[in-house]
């Protein structure tokens, strides 16, 4: 087998492994034949909310299954064929068997980052709020250009996005917005991003042209839909209104009707100022509780099952995920997985999924990597 062939048949195998250990694959054989089998009870529509959800488990687990067994013996044609071809000397059957391989690698890597997007809220909408971290300007046109990042990287995907909360910066920038990014797993692509972001440039605001630092923190966490119950007691709330800020519109600074709510016990505060009406913020900024709740749940849930502290950190130094340098030279690196860019340019025009789809990997593997931060 040339080098090039079995290079592909490394990256397909690796793929396919990674997507057996993220379904638990044995589990998941029995889960699908039980599924069939209830399937095939007439008694399983008298309860149709539950017979929906074990129908969308079914092709969930049927999908992902099928993509493995099928890109598996794809790929065991492929070397036959790569096979034959170099044992007749034919290198036009054997380059067509290698095109192939190429073809099932891309493929495979495809829907291994498909596969990895099995958790409870991971197909949800989701909200991404980001925040300037100390540094006033600086801090807070680098919270903006980051805004701007994950709506581009959304509308690459195809995803609606709405602008729920926004505060302006005092000169430049934003102090912090919440975005609401809509469509299919856009929670669980965009659930690696939370944390720490770090940037280091010349800075355009430095008459002196030195080159600056800057933090801005990023929070995801999922919309949660009906079939997700979070109580909230009213007693823990503090709700208060106030008027709303943003770059227009008639309503702006004319009436209170910005709603912002803080969950006493957790010190969880989500606030809405997308609608006019105070009524309708103030529902918009309980979803949003709610979804912060939920994900705090799930956070807990994480750091039990591995033992590990990942809580939100301070925003600066020794806690990003990720570091954006422009000057002196150009890259991007991610400081959990060792994935980097030396494009800066494209990756702040929305071109993320590089990272996403590595973190999402780590997330299975567990796999620790040393990884020193650029300077």
């Amino acid at each position: 087998m040339r080098a090039e062939g079995q290079a592909y048949i490394d990256r397909i195998e690796a793929a396919l492994a990674l997507v057996r250990r993220s379904l638990d694959w044995e589990r998941a054989l029995r889960r699908l034949d039980e599924l069939n089998a209830r399937v095939e009870d007439p008694t399983l529509w008298d309860d149709p909310k539950q017979a929906e959800a074990i129908m969308r488990e079914r092709r969930r687990l049927e999908a992902a299954i099928g993509t493995v067994n099928e890109i598996g013996q794809e790929m065991a044609d492929a070397i036959e064929f790569v096979e034959m071809g170099e044992a007749e000397g034919d290198d036009a059957i054997a380059d067509e068997g290698i095109t192939t391989l190429e073809q099932l690698a891309q493929r495979a890597d495809a829907d291994k980052v498909q596969a990895l997007l099995s958790g409870e809220a991971d197909a949800n909408d989701t909200y991404l709020e980001i925040h300037a971290g100390a540094g006033g300007t600086e801090s807070q046109d680098w919270a903006e250009m980051l805004q701007r990042m994950y709506t581009r990287w959304a509308e690459r995907r195809g995803y609606k996005v709405e602008l729920v909360d926004y505060h302006a910066g005092e000169q430049a920038g934003i102090k912090s917005a919440t975005l609401l990014i809509k469509g299919e797993n856009a929670y669980g692509y965009a659930k690696t991003e939370s944390g720490v972001h770090r940037l280091v440039r010349i800075s355009p605001y430095d008459s002196s042209a030195r080159r600056h630092t800057s933090f801005s923190s990023v929070w995801v966490y999922p919309v949660i839909d009906d079939d997700i119950d979070i109580e909230v007691n009213p007693a823990d709330l503090k709700i208060d209104t106030y008027r709303a800020s943003g770059a227009g519109g008639q309503h702006v600074n004319t009436t209170d009707s910005a709603v912002r709510i803080t969950h006493i016990p957790s010190g969880i505060i989500a606030a809405s100022q997308i609608d006019r009406s105070q009524h309708k913020n103030r529902e918009i900024a309980m979803n949003m509780l709610k979804a912060r709740l939920f994900e705090e749940e799930m956070r807990k849930r994480e750091e039990a099952a591995s033992a590990e502290h990942a809580s939100k950190s301070d925003i600066g130094w020794g806690h990003q995920i990720r570091s954006y340098v422009l000057q002196p030279y150009q890259m991007v690196k991610d400081l959990r997985t060792g994935v980097t860019s030396t494009s800066p340019g494209d990756v702040l025009d929305g071109d993320l999924d590089g990272f996403m789809a590595a973190a999402l990997s780590q997330r299975v593997t567990g796999e620790k990597v040393e990884v020193e931060d650029v300077e």
